[in-house]
């Protein structure tokens, strides 16, 4: 077989590797479409598939006209990628910015073939360019390396992937370029090159769809925890809320747990639709007044809690006081009720006894509420006495 047919053909094995994960990753948006950045990730392996193929085959035949077509292809296969792994963490760069990015490598190519011709400023434009392109939007995901293992994977194989761009350059190709289209391929910049596609690029790929995998099974857990009507933890995603806290906080913490009072006659007055309306607006306000890290749960019909990781008991009492005057003050009249809805709270401390053990105390005192006249709060913290010992004359 001669030589240049086998070279051809193995160059062709990273566009096609490459072009297998653009497909990759088009069956992954397939099967969760709310994730559009996949597609992003899908058009940057498709053209980078495009751009190698089209350089291999040397198609368009003109040497000027291929060099910019497949430096164009290129870039914007670099950006896509870039926007792709940028839009994953909800962050996204300026359209102007990317189209500025593309006219600008694709006028130096220009400048360096038709006025200038010099090959090794096209390759240090093109490598640099790409290294740069990719590095930026690595260090704008810096947060990632402090993230679940999926996110720190990701972070550090872009960063390597970025900054590989440089020393590769410099130590396979240096400051002399090859004579010739023949002698180009079968250079160390070229084998270098392709080498490091398929490692690398490979590599990105796999830690994307890696952490896509993983977004998808944090998704599925998130619903499979929350109550579908109020948007907080059902009953599981709250126990395994606590746990988890148990383990990072320590044992010590307070349970706060309420009941919207005369649910039941709610819902016989108004029917179920008025009911869940309530349900959700209660849910709602006890997610917004709470701190962001105490898990908000609902654990059955019309009973709530919220866990304070390391509270006291006078802290949990002065968090129960303000989400309970903070249901009291809500306006529910635009579903006509015929009385005001307020809630009933019972808290607990414990400084390491077993979870069961702090709701079920929590959950009497819930019922002493209920019982002493609803919308109200107990236990009441005890109060310290004041110093009043009186000192004798001298």
């Amino acid at each position: 077989m001669d030589g240049t047919v086998i070279r051809i053909t193995l160059s062709l094995i990273v566009p096609s590797l490459i072009l297998v994960f653009a497909i990759a990753f088009v069956c992954t948006w397939l099967v969760e479409r709310k994730r559009p950045y996949l597609l992003l990730l899908a058009a940057g392996c498709g053209l980078f598939a495009l751009g190698s193929t089209s350089q291999i085959l040397y198609w368009p035949p003109d040497t000027g006209i291929n060099a910019l077509v497949s430096g164009t292809i290129y870039t914007c296969a670099v950006i896509a990628v870039s926007e792709g792994v940028l839009s994953r963490s909800g962050r996204r760069s300026k359209m102007l910015v990317n189209l500025a990015l593309v006219l600008t490598i694709s006028a130096l190519l220009w400048y360096f073939f038709y006025v200038d011709r010099n090959l090794i400023a096209r390759v240090y434009i093109q490598n640099f360019g790409y290294g740069l392109i990719l590095l930026v939007a690595a260090i704008r995901l810096a947060d990632l390396r402090k993230g679940r293992v999926a996110d720190r994977i990701l972070f550090w194989t872009l960063l390597l992937f970025a900054v590989h761009f440089f020393p590769r350059t410099l130590l396979t190709i240096g400051f002399s370029a090859p004579a010739g289209a023949k002698a180009f391929g079968n250079s160390v910049f070229w084998q270098a090159l392709q080498l490091s596609m398929a490692v690398l690029g490979s590599s990105l790929a796999f830690a994307i769809i890696g952490a896509a995998i993983s977004d998808l099974i944090d998704d599925l857990r998130r619903e499979r925890d929350s109550d579908h009507l109020t948007r907080v933890l059902n009953r599981r995603g709250f126990e395994a809320a606590v746990e988890a806290r148990r383990m990072r906080h320590g044992s010590r913490a307070s349970l706060v747990v309420c009941d919207v009072d005369q649910f039941k006659a709610i819902n016989d007055a108004h029917g179920h639709a008025v009911g869940d309306r309530v349900l959700e607006r209660v849910a709602t306000i006890l997610r917004t007044s709470s701190e962001a890290d105490d898990p908000v749960g609902r654990l059955g019909g019309e009973e709530f809690a919220i866990y304070l990781a390391g509270a006291s008991g006078a802290e949990a009492y002065d968090c129960a006081e303000r989400l309970r005057e903070a249901i009291a003050r809500t306006d529910f009249s635009d579903l006509d009720l015929s009385r005001p809805v307020t809630a009933s709270f019972g808290i607990a401390t414990t400084a390491g006894g077993p979870w069961g053990d702090l709701y079920k105390e929590a959950d009497g005192w819930l019922y002493e509420a209920k019982n002493a006249g609803r919308n109200r709060t107990l236990p009441e913290p005890v109060q310290s006495m004041p110093d009043v010992s009186l000192r004798l004359p001298a």
